[in-house]
């Protein structure tokens, strides 16, 4: 596997480098957009909204990381909930195994923690029917109030590999704030995930409907943080391993 992985560095870097690749996958994100590429996939029944480039980056992290807490803003249809959860559920089998022990989910401390402004009652039923259910949790309110923020920092007190996901309102303002709050309780090693950084690179009219667009998005939210958050590195080499994602410059590193 070391070998495979030095190999895959290499190819990066490579792919890195090769400015017509980048542009064919830029073409693809931008012209993917509109016809709503991403709401054509489900993780275990429940419609997740995501590339399958990013789900697999999710994976390979979560695997890596191994926490014992995933705190995502933004629920929708549940679908990266149930995701979090199965890959949490998938790590206690595997440890499990490997220790020879009896796999007791009810014993195991991982869990994934939503936060969302309006959980909708079919979604959050969907969610509280869903075999995953018993390692999710969910706060309704507003990712950035002083009420919610409380019960998240008071949930993540009792946990100590933390790995958060912010994918709620785009805004530049909201993500920033939701940066200065949450990515703190992300664990060094670990990561904090920036979703649809992508909006950066689309089209100014993409988003006709929206608040955000070029220029006021996630992206431009990381750009500003990291500047004044030394803590935190962009891990270019996963966008780079991707190319189709919509979370450029949105995998951020906590190095200390």
């Amino acid at each position: 596997m070391s070998q495979f992985k030095d190999e895959m560095k290499s190819r990066i870097a490579d792919m890195a480098a090769n400015d017509g690749l980048k542009d064919s996958a830029l073409a693809f994100l931008q012209a993917s957009v509109q016809p709503q590429y991403s709401y054509n996939f489900h993780w275990m029944n429940r419609p997740i909204i995501q590339y399958p480039q990013d789900i697999v980056a999710m994976q390979e992290l979560i695997f890596e990381i191994k926490p014992d807490l995933i705190i995502e803003t933004g629920i929708a249809h549940g679908g990266s909930l149930i995701f979090s959860a199965s890959m949490l559920a998938l790590l206690d089998m595997s440890e499990a195994i490997e220790a020879g022990t009896q796999l007791d989910p009810a014993r195991s401390n991982r869990k994934v923690l939503g936060v969302d402004i309006d959980i909708r009652t079919h979604n959050r039923a969907a969610i509280n029917a869903h075999p995953m259910a018993s390692r999710i949790e969910m706060i309704e309110g507003s990712s950035i109030a002083e009420d919610v923020i409380t019960q998240v920092r008071e949930i993540a007190s009792a946990h100590t590999r933390i790995l958060v996901c912010l994918d709620s309102n785009h805004t530049h303002d909201h993500v920033r704030q939701e940066l200065e709050l949450y990515a703190p309780l992300t664990s060094v090693g670990s990561y904090c995930v920036v979703f649809d950084t992508l909006i950066e690179d689309m089209p100014a009219d993409a988003y006709p409907n929206r608040d955000w667009g070029p220029g006021n998005n996630p992206k431009t939210a990381v750009w500003d943080y990291v500047k004044t958050h030394p803590e935190f590195e962009i891990d270019r080499a996963i966008s780079d391993k991707l190319l189709v994602s919509v979370a450029d410059d949105g995998f951020l590193r906590r190095i200390s």
